[in-house]
């Protein structure tokens, strides 16, 4: 169950509303770098974790509080569009050019969809996106993939700091760049929780490495045309991998699978007469024709 309160995790005050800034506010809702995103995130892990049940417990308190991160950047949008209608009407009354240029910079359907207030969509008003949700059931991928959210929020967090100098708002982002730098520290603490990097490596670690393809266990694959013969001096190229169970190795790329041979399109899929060939055979058309032509 989820319960909630009156107030916010953290103030948000706006001096000057910006309607323009209120756009841009969209992306850190439901951009790809949002905190929908992450709120999800976190809490469909939860719902489907097996395991440890402490895992769980930490991944909905953190979703949990992303929801009022959500909550925080909504208010903060709607800060920022109060007294836009006046704009929006003294723009229209004296000019007459493109919707865009009317508004300037401002979401036409944070008036016409939404009354002044948050949406559901990015910076664009592209809706947000279910499939950027990752859930995988392995803890490990999961944690990655979260500390990647995280690290790709905090960078759109800094950059919208930057665009604004309305005191309010940079304490508000400021507020969120602290969280999240704590939950990428949190998320990598999990992993080592988990016995870190070379207990986890490779992910999955219950597939037997005994099955791996030997030859290309580690192997840097170069496909440069051009086959340098010297390594690149690269950690990646040369030394113990990361995980500590083999030597990462510089392999130029060749091609050991030969050129891929398939059969005739099916009759039923309605390709062209010209493509219904098998090669050496007759093709498909003339051995239909030859099982039902006396």
């Amino acid at each position: 169950m989820f319960y909630h309160d009156n107030k916010l995790q953290y103030q948000v005050r706006v001096e000057k509303p910006n309607p323009a800034f209120a756009k841009l506010l969209q992306q850190a809702i439901g951009g790809i770098e949002g905190e929908i995103r992450v709120c999800l995130q976190y809490l469909f892990q939860a719902w489907g974790n097996r395991g440890p049940n402490k895992y769980r417990d930490m991944l909905l308190d953190t979703g949990t509080e992303e929801i009022a991160h959500i909550e925080m950047l909504c208010t903060a949008v709607a800060l920022n569009l109060e007294g836009a209608t006046h704009e929006l009407r003294d723009k229209i009354a004296g000019e007459n050019p493109l919707v865009s240029n009317i508004l300037g910079g401002m979401d036409p359907r944070h008036v016409l969809s939404s009354g002044l207030a948050a949406m559901a969509v990015d910076a664009n008003g592209v809706p947000f996106n279910g499939s950027w949700v990752v859930g995988s059931g392995n803890i490990a991928a999961d944690m990655y993939a979260n500390v990647m959210a995280e690290s790709t929020g905090r960078v759109l967090a800094t950059r919208l700091y930057g665009l604004t100098d309305d005191p309010g708002m940079k304490d508000m982002l400021s507020f969120l760049i602290t969280r999240d730098a704590m939950h990428q520290n949190q998320w990598l603490a999990v992993l080592e929780d988990l016995g870190g990097v070379s207990a986890n490596l490779p992910i999955p670690n219950t597939f037997p490495m005994a099955d791996h393809v030997e030859a290309f266990d580690y192997a840097f694959v170069s496909t440069n045309i051009e086959k340098p013969t010297v390594a690149p001096d690269a950690r990646w190229a040369s030394g113990p991998s990361i995980d500590g169970k083999g030597q990462f190795r510089y392999v130029p790329a060749e091609p050991f699978g030969g050129e891929p041979q398939l059969g005739p399109p099916d009759v039923k899929g309605f390709a062209q007469e010209q493509q219904m060939t098998g090669g050496m055979d007759k093709g498909i058309i003339e051995n239909i024709k030859d099982t039902l032509l006396p």
